[in-house]
């Protein structure tokens, strides 16, 4: 297929591409490269694409196109709830307006990296699947949800949605993102000597490394379409189903000598819940994950080693909202997150 790749100079585009890539499709990306110098390590060789922001997509990007799989968002709990306008404006609105062009273009598969956050306050100890009611606490959880029910409005015999809710990632990428759990945990316990929780640890997160979600989708993109049209699937595994508390544990074991500090001072975080990921694998015979958290953790800790990183690069190049105040403060992009002319 020819496939449209948004997002593929993300954190996770910028794994998937190849992957999909090596499954014989024809990638084309569509980035608007905000992250595209997120760097750690030998540069990605990107597929060819189109630098354009989500918002100013055109018919002419999705014409001849078999398929989008859409990764791009502003994907990160703070900021969304820093500017949630724009959340709303790129996640969702601008998400919609892609699918419709698709649409009418003729794209006759619209994979949509949804998220597992849309559980948000779930609570319980039985296991969350997609059937169950959906409770999310931050503008970036509420924006997917939104995107899912109006792209269900656009199902119909020639246009099939899927939406992959992916547990939070982690894992080694080119591009790298240190603000997501088990990335940042691993990286400040080897820079500090501390793996440092803020919250109690009790609550439960569900992980999913960024290989496996490339998996996912390249998998879910020849699926038989009545396996997968207009339906929900999340994107992990059981195992990977932890407490903060036991993911510090195995950061802790992946760098040597770091110590565990439980300091509970943000208290219980509402987000916790607990994933039931067999809908994708009946859905999608012989699927499984290939990745624990511990091998992550041991991944992470080798490329950081491997690749230099340093403190200054982790807080301020890796992190996402860093990266937005730095190019904002230096006039590069303007309120709306566009790049200036």
């Amino acid at each position: 297929m020819r496939v449209l790749l948004t997002g593929h100079q993300g954190y996770l585009g910028t794994v998937m591409a190849p992957v999909l890539e090596a499954a014989g499709h024809d990638v084309v990306g569509l980035d608007s490269g905000l992250f595209a110098d997120c760097i750690l390590g030998p540069a990605p060789a990107d597929p060819r694409g189109h630098r354009v922001d989500l918002r100013d997509v055109t018919a002419d990007h999705v014409a001849g196109v078999d398929a989008v799989i859409h990764l791009a968002a502003l994907s990160n709990d703070p900021l969304g709830s820093l500017a949630p306008e724009l959340t709303y404006a790129i996640n969702h609105h601008a998400s919609v307006r892609l699918a419709r062009l698709a649409r009418d273009a003729g794209v006759k598969r619209f994979l949509y990296a949804s998220t597992c956050s849309v559980y948000g306050a779930a609570g319980g100890d039985a296991l969350v699947g997609e059937d169950a009611p959906l409770r999310p606490v931050t503008p970036y959880a509420e924006s997917k949800v939104r995107v899912e029910d109006d792209l269900h409005a656009l199902a119909d015999e020639d246009f099939s949605p899927v939406y992959l809710r992916n547990a939070t990632a982690f894992g080694h990428s080119p591009r790298l993102r240190a603000d997501i759990v088990l990335n940042n945990l691993v990286g400040h316990a080897l820079l500090t000597g501390e793996v440092r929780v803020l919250s109690d640890g009790t609550p439960w997160r569900p992980l999913v490394h960024a290989a496996d979600i490339a998996r996912a989708f390249t998998a879910a993109l020849t699926a038989p379409r009545a396996a997968v049209h207009d339906r929900a699937f999340n994107i992990g595994s059981e195992a990977n189903n932890v407490t903060v508390a036991e993911i510090a544990e195995q950061v802790a074991e992946a760098v040597p000598g770091a110590k565990v500090n439980i300091t509970g001072e943000n208290g219980a975080d509402p987000r916790s819940y607990r994933v039931d990921f067999s809908r994708f694998r009946a859905a999608i015979p012989g699927f499984d994950c290939a990745w624990t958290v511990q091998r992550g953790a041991r991944e992470l800790a080798g490329a950081y080693r491997a690749f230099g990183l340093t403190g200054k690069d982790f807080d301020n190049r890796f992190t996402r909202l860093a990266v937005l105040r730095a190019a904002s403060g230096a006039g590069a992009v303007d309120d709306t997150l566009r790049w200036r002319r």
